[in-house]
Formats: structure tokens, sequence, C-alpha cells
């Protein structure tokens, strides 16, 4: 029904009427027809998200290939600018200077689980990476996006997919992840959108896959911390669970934090069966020299 940047425009007008303001500022637009199929439907798109898998491996149909007397541990990973400029570095200058924070971060954290997990190397592993069609476009990149009001508050979001067979994922740098992580956010765009609603429409809204899946929400930007009810900013905004849905670790987040030191950076959950976290930790202080913090044990 709705996205992030929806679910906060619906509560920042509960909070603005809450705070004695008669009608909200940003007012409600429903414009649902704006993501409409077209008609006939013609996806312009391959939308592998929605791939109806052939396996290598037979039983790997979840994104943690789970022993059933194995646990999951589940830990929050700090990244502040020291640790994102290490991984920067590791990068092309073309990619140093092009690359946002979330394509290193989703990217770096791709090919660690990835080497942690240790599938098979022919096994497809992807990384479904949420992004927002709203706004005007990008001029850097030539996407144009949807024009969306501003009171809409529906669902705007899409699920560009970045492919990889473990063994290349795990040979190549940090760069060959980011590399695919950027082309498939590249590709959302009003035509993208469109072509999403035709495939749906086409194929009966089919789920995106979770077989050896890893979606990323970056929640930085969404302004749940910014909130006022009445009572001054809130001490967290965000999801109430950091490992959410029946599937363990298919989903994970970019949440803003800063330290008890006052260093400003993002939170990362992950969760691993127990084995592949030890691998997932040694990994990343690895590729990162000095190591990483681990924020906290959830």
């Amino acid at each position: 029904m709705a996205d992030g940047q929806g679910m906060v425009q619906f509560l920042g007008a509960v909070a603005e009427l809450a705070r004695g303001a008669r009608v909200p500022t940003v007012r409600p637009v429903w414009g649902r027809e704006l993501l409409d199929a077209r008609s006939p439907p013609r996806p312009s798109f391959a939308h592998r998200e929605y791939d109806q898998l052939q396996l290598v491996v037979p039983d790997a149909t979840a994104p943690l290939p789970l022993d059933a007397h194995e646990q999951v541990r589940r830990y929050c990973f700090f990244f502040g600018p020291d640790e994102v400029a290490a991984i920067r570095a590791c990068l092309p200058l073309h990619l140093q200077t092009s690359s946002t924070t979330f394509e290193i971060l989703t990217a770096f954290l791709w090919k660690c689980r990835t080497m942690a997990l240790s599938p098979n190397t022919e096994e497809e592993m992807r990384l479904i990476c949420i992004v927002s069609a709203r706004g005007g476009g990008n001029h850097k990149t030539g996407r144009r996006l949807m024009r969306i009001p501003r009171g809409y508050y529906g669902n705007a979001l899409a699920f560009p997919v970045a492919i990889s067979t473990a063994g290349e994922l795990c040979r190549n740098p940090v760069g060959y992840a980011v590399e695919l992580v950027k082309k498939a956010k590249a590709q959302v765009d009003m035509e993208y959108m469109k072509s999403v609603a035709d495939h749906l429409v086409l194929h009966g809204r089919p789920h995106f896959t979770v077989a050896r899946s890893l979606l990323f929400s970056e929640l930085t930007k969404t302004g749940f911390g910014d909130l006022d009810f009445g009572w001054g900013r809130p001490v967290y905004g965000g999801p109430a669970l950091l490992d959410p849905g029946v599937i363990p670790g298919l989903i994970s987040f970019i949440l803003p934090c800063t330290t008890a030191k006052g260093v400003d950076g993002v939170i990362v959950p992950m969760c691993l069966p127990a084995s592949a976290m030890d691998r997932f930790m040694q990994e990343l202080h690895k590729l990162l020299q000095h190591g990483v913090f681990i924020a906290a044990k959830i």
C-alpha cells in the first residue's frame, strides 16, 4: 500500500495534526493510476528479480543454506567514515568518485556474505536493491524517474537485481560487485516501472525470488527520525524488527547510527548460520584490515 516515503508522509501528517495544525502541510494524493500496467501489457525488461529458478543445488531454495540443527546468528555492524573510506579505496578510480555509500556497502557485504556461505561456484547469487522511482531524474545517469506528485503516499519502489555466479563474485575484487549493483539500479526509470507493472499483470503478480538472494533497503534518508508528535524527535525511527519476515537472512537494512563517541555512520544487521557468521566476520576483517565494529548482537 505504501513505501517508506509514503509512510513518513502519512505519519508526518498525523504528527502535524497532533501538534495543533488544522490541515497537514502536504495534502495526500491518490494517483495510483500512474503505476498501472499498460494496455496491452508490453514488458521491455527481463525482470530477473522474478525468475523461477532451476537451481544447481536442489536444496538451495532459501537465501541461507541452513542445517536443521544449526542456529542462526544476528549481529549489527557499524560502518563509519573510516570503514566506508577503506572500502572505497579498494575500488578503481572511476568507481571511487561515482559510487554512493549504498552501492559500496551493499556490494561489499554481498561479496563477504557469499564467501562466508561458500555455495557451489556455479550457483547464481542475487542482490536485490530497493530503489525508489520518485523524483524528476538524475542528469548524471540519464535516468528519467516517474513524475509522481509530492503528496503521493503509495508504493513507488522497484526491486532491480544484480546477479553473479558465486565463483565470479568471490574471485573478483569488490569493484566487480559495485559495477553490478550500479548497473541494476541504473535500470530504474519511467519505462522500467511501467515494464514492472506489465510483467506482474502477465505473470500473476509473482513474488521476487528468494533463492540465494539478499535484499537491501536503505533507511538513512526516509525521515522516520524527524517525526515529532509533540514530545520532540524520537529516540529511534526505523523498523521494529531487524530481520523481518519468516525467511531468516533475506532482508537487511542500512540504518543511521551515531556511536557513543559521537561518530556518525550506519549500522547494517546481518543474519547467517553460526558457522558462516564466523567466516563472514573474518572476511570483513580481512578486507577492512583494521576490522569492523560490531554494534550489537541481536
